[in-house]
C-alpha cells in the first residue's frame, strides 16, 4: 500500500537524491532555466521554492540555511542578490514546469522547469494599447508642414521646351521619310 506517501525517491539513495537536487537547484539559479525529466523537475520544484522564499528575508540566519541546501555560494549570492530583488511580491509559484516531449533514448518525458520572472515570452507586462478610435473622426497630423519647394527657373523650363520641340520635329522627319 502507498498510504502517505508524498516523496518521489526517484530510484536513488538518499545522498544522491539531497547531492542531485542540490545541484539542479544551484543550476537553476544560476541559469534561470534547465532542462530535465518530469518526475526531477517536479522534486525540484519543491526542494527549491521554500529556498527561493527564505532569500526573500537577507538576514545570515537565512543565509547559512539555504547554503546548506545548495552547497554553492555563488549560487546563494545570486539567489539572495538577483533572483529574490524579483520575485519580491509574488506570494509563490517561482517556477514553471513546460513539457517538451519524450527523449530518444528511453523515451523519458523531458521538460523545462524555469524561473518564472525571468521569461520574457510568458511576461505579465502588457504592453501599451494603441489607442483607436470606433469611428474615424478628426484626424490629427504629428507630421511637421513641409513648405513647398521653390518655383523652377524659367528659363529652364524654356530651355526643356526647346529640346522637347526638337526632338518632335526631328522624329516627324525621320517618319516622313521612311513613309516616302
Amino acid at each position: 500500500m502507498r498510504h502517505g506517501k508524498k516523496f518521489n525517491h526517484l530510484g536513488r539513495k538518499t545522498a544522491h537524491r539531497s547531492a542531485m537536487l542540490s545541484n539542479m537547484a544551484s543550476s537553476l539559479i544560476e541559469h534561470k532555466r534547465i532542462t530535465t525529466t518530469v518526475a526531477k523537475a517536479k522534486a525540484l520544484r519543491v526542494y527549491v521554492e521554500p529556498l527561493i522564499t527564505k532569500s526573500k528575508e537577507n538576514t545570515t540566519h537565512n543565509r547559512r540555511t539555504v547554503f546548506s541546501y545548495l552547497q554553492n555560494k555563488h549560487a546563494v549570492t545570486e539567489l539572495f542578490n538577483e533572483v529574490s530583488v524579483k520575485v519580491a511580491d509574488r506570494p509563490g509559484g517561482y517556477t514553471r514546469i513546460i513539457k517538451t516531449g519524450n527523449r530518444l533514448g528511453d523515451n523519458a518525458e523531458m521538460c523545462m522547469i524555469e524561473l518564472v520572472d525571468y521569461n520574457e515570452i510568458y511576461n505579465n507586462e502588457k504592453k501599451a494599447a494603441k489607442k483607436s478610435r470606433r469611428r474615424g473622426g478628426k484626424k490629427a497630423t504629428d507630421a511637421p508642414v513641409v513648405e513647398a519647394a521653390p518655383a523652377p527657373i524659367v528659363e529652364d523650363a524654356v530651355v526643356v521646351e526647346e529640346t522637347k520641340a526638337e526632338e518632335a520635329t526631328d522624329t516627324n522627319e525621320s517618319e516622313d521619310k521612311a513613309e516616302a
